[in-house]
């Protein structure tokens, strides 16, 4: 074993008897200052390091009075108090006192100069007690048989259940408030007006239906295909209706341009009269030819929000969307030189066919898409 130093040796010892004078002076300032919760427990550290320590031993027994005193106080300001939920406040109570009687306890020294309060069964009580409580407002509102009254007793057994699992049948009671809180929404089919497009619809309508079950926006939202809803016979509570209206795709134009360009260049050097070397310069031409195809691809789509129970309409939108594919080729006659590097690129390219029908389809009905899943989050995150 290495020893140490009598240089560092005495740097720890002056380290550890700072240690022990500081946490005695902390003790006392939190004391002082009325943190009696903390002050017994610094002073408990205290003896657990020095069990002789005369300050700690004398102050400890009076700390404890004062945290006891307060807690105890509160207790019975909590239970003359009106609020349904006194009982959870009274166990955080009777928690804190029960801290200081584990820590206590930590100290044979500690416990020398004070007898804690064991607190363990007024906590089982007062949990009892809440949760009786928390257990009796899900029940109340379970009566009341609606949607909403039945999302908050879902969080009232669920609260019951933090005090004490298994407590009663909470648990039955609480699937029962999960059950009667859902709203079930069914996405209607899509219906176009050409059969051609009928496959890409379906598809965007599957797609945004699994990314609105995948994305959990609300525990009690439930997104069903209507025709899972049809074959299941499940009754929705909202439908949310889907057509796309006034759509085009493949719409094309070609436009040919014919432009003529001209730059000055470089070609040589002289020398002027004085001798001094100067550039020379000549303009160059070309005439491009250029041809444009667009094809522009745009649609709107409606939808609409409805409570099936009595066809009120929830929310109805009309969302544009567009896609334009570009393809720009050309030639030229004349001196290469003239053209910018603009120009050269589009020199040399081909005529390229645009993407089939449906791929078009797909690529204008995509802002629509993400549009659309912004906005039923938006809506259902809110029940």
């Amino acid at each position: 074993m290495k020893k140490l130093a009598f240089p560092q040796l005495a740097s720890i010892v002056a380290i550890l008897l700072y240690t022990l004078l500081l946490s005695c002076k902390s003790g006392e300032k939190l004391y002082n200052k009325g943190r009696y919760d903390e002050a017994v427990n610094a002073f408990v550290k205290k003896l657990q390091r020095k069990p002789q320590d005369a300050t700690a031993a004398r102050l400890l027994p009076e700390a404890y009075r004062q945290a006891q005193g307060m807690r105890e106080d509160r207790v019975n300001s909590y239970l003359r108090s009106n609020d349904d939920l006194k009982w959870e406040h009274v166990r955080n109570e009777y928690r804190s006192l029960q801290s200081l009687y584990t820590a206590i306890h930590s100290s044979p020294a500690a416990l020398k100069v004070v007898q804690p309060k064991d607190y363990r069964d007024a906590i089982t009580g007062a949990q009892e007690n809440a949760a009786e409580i928390r257990y009796n407002r899900g029940m109340d509102l379970l009566e009341k048989g609606d949607k909403a009254s039945a999302r908050e007793a879902y969080d009232e057994f669920g609260a019951a259940l933090q005090l004490i699992p298994n407590y009663r049948d909470t648990k039955q009671r609480r699937d029962e408030a999960f059950q009667l809180g859902v709203v079930n929404v069914a996405v209607s089919q899509i219906e176009v007006r050409s059969t051609y497009f009928q496959f890409s619809a379906d598809q965007f309508r599957d797609y945004l239906i699994r990314n609105l079950q995948q994305r959990n926006i609300n525990q009690f939202v439930q997104f069903y295909d209507e025709r899972v809803v049809k074959n299941a016979n499940l009754y929705p509570d909202e439908y949310i209706e889907l057509r796309f209206f006034d759509f085009v795709v493949g719409q094309t134009y070609v436009d040919r341009i014919e432009r003529d360009v001209s730059k000055e260049i470089i070609v040589g050097t002289t020398k002027d009269t004085t001798g001094k070397e100067i550039n020379l310069y000549k303009t160059v031409k070309a005439t491009l030819y250029i041809t444009k195809k667009t094809v522009v691809s745009k649609g709107l789509l409606d939808y609409r929000i409805t409570n099936t129970n009595n066809w009120q309409v929830l929310r109805t939108d009309r969302i544009p969307g567009s896609y334009t594919w570009l393809n720009q080729y050309g030639t030229f006659k004349g001196d290469e030189r003239a053209l910018s590097d603009e120009d050269k690129r589009l020199m040399g390219g081909v005529d390229m066919a645009p993407p089939p029908p449906t791929e078009l389809f797909m690529e204008f009905t995509r802002p629509i898409y993400d549009v659309l899943a912004r906005d039923l989050q938006s809506f259902y995150s809110r029940i």
